[in-house]
């Protein structure tokens, strides 16, 4: 039979955004998980950070999963959970703690105080896979590269899950296997050239911008850049080189992605084959679905979402 999916885009410890989504796309709670009579939901991952019912959004979509009601894969987040929370030879963690980093995870930090609750998660966020190509669909949480998935395909199981060991060598800035996952679970950048930055959504200066990977190879630097609103000396970004192995072909099968903080009114494609769920719900945004119903091309009236 045919499966249909609900693909639901970052939570980010939104419970009740989610509970609202799930039961408008007509899920139900039976015996405490919730389920639907034909559908299967997939999560884009980024259960976590930022909001204030972390707890709630674990405990309502990880029986989802291990019930066999929905898939999922791994965000950024949980990446950096995971690594935040696992020591490397050195005794260090695989994720300094910052000033910067402890305040990204402080939601998540405050309402898991249990070293023992806290690593229960952690270990959960490990069996979450880097991506899924499935029933005609790939997802993955923020952009598919062949050749980075080919970069850590020997770091993976048989369920697409990093191995215990690949942490250390995905953390360390420099390997081919950090590039690769920062591209695959936090999408590709440019380099912007001398003199020219910006800030970003948490107000951090960027000297980096991040590829619209699904845009025209064709068409104007500026519009494949996502710049922000404050951008300096704007004349020079023609001189940014992108690299065009991150676009992502017409012919290839529907994808689905989170992580890119949207905030259009009305949620509508990326492209003919691909859209990203993440609508900033943890910025005043919105939690946003897509019921994926076999069709090739996507359509704008398949998106369901609630405020």
């Amino acid at each position: 039979m045919k499966q249909d999916y609900d693909i639901i885009g970052d939570i980010h410890g939104h419970a009740d955004a989610l509970e609202a989504l799930l039961v408008k796309l007509g899920y139900q709670l039976i015996e405490g998980i919730y389920q639907h009579a034909h559908n299967k939901t997939i999560f884009l991952g980024d259960f976590i950070d930022r909001g204030p019912q972390q707890r709630q959004v674990i405990n309502l979509v990880r029986p989802m999963i291990e019930k066999g009601h929905a898939l999922s894969v791994m965000g950024n987040h949980e990446f950096n959970a995971i690594c935040y929370g696992t020591l490397g030879s050195d005794g260090q963690p695989l994720r300094k703690h910052t000033e910067k980093n402890i305040q990204q995870h402080q939601e998540f930090l405050t309402a898991y105080p249990n070293d023992d609750d806290r690593n229960n998660i952690i270990d959960w966020f490990k069996t979450l896979p880097i991506y899924l190509e499935i029933d005609g669909i790939r997802v993955i949480h923020a952009s598919w590269n062949e050749h980075e998935l080919e970069v850590i395909a020997s770091l993976l199981d048989d369920k697409q899950c990093l191995l215990d060991e690949a942490y250390v060598q995905c953390s360390k800035k420099g390997n081919d296997e950090f590039e690769a996952i920062e591209i695959l679970l936090k999408g590709p950048e440019a380099d912007l050239p001398e003199g020219v930055r910006f800030k970003d959504k948490d107000g951090h200066p960027r000297h980096n911008a991040r590829v619209q990977w699904w845009k025209d190879k064709n068409s104007d630097k500026k519009d494949r850049l996502n710049l922000g609103s404050d951008i300096i000396n704007e004349h020079k970004i023609e001189q940014t080189v992108i690299d065009d192995s991150h676009h992502y072909h017409e012919e290839h099968p529907p994808l689905f992605v989170g992580h890119y903080w949207l905030d259009d009114e009305t949620p509508t494609p990326l492209s003919d084959n691909s859209a990203c769920l993440d609508f900033s719900i943890a910025k005043n945004g919105k939690l946003v679905a897509y019921r994926w119903l076999g069709e090739k091309t996507l359509k704008e009236s398949n998106f369901v979402w609630c405020e």
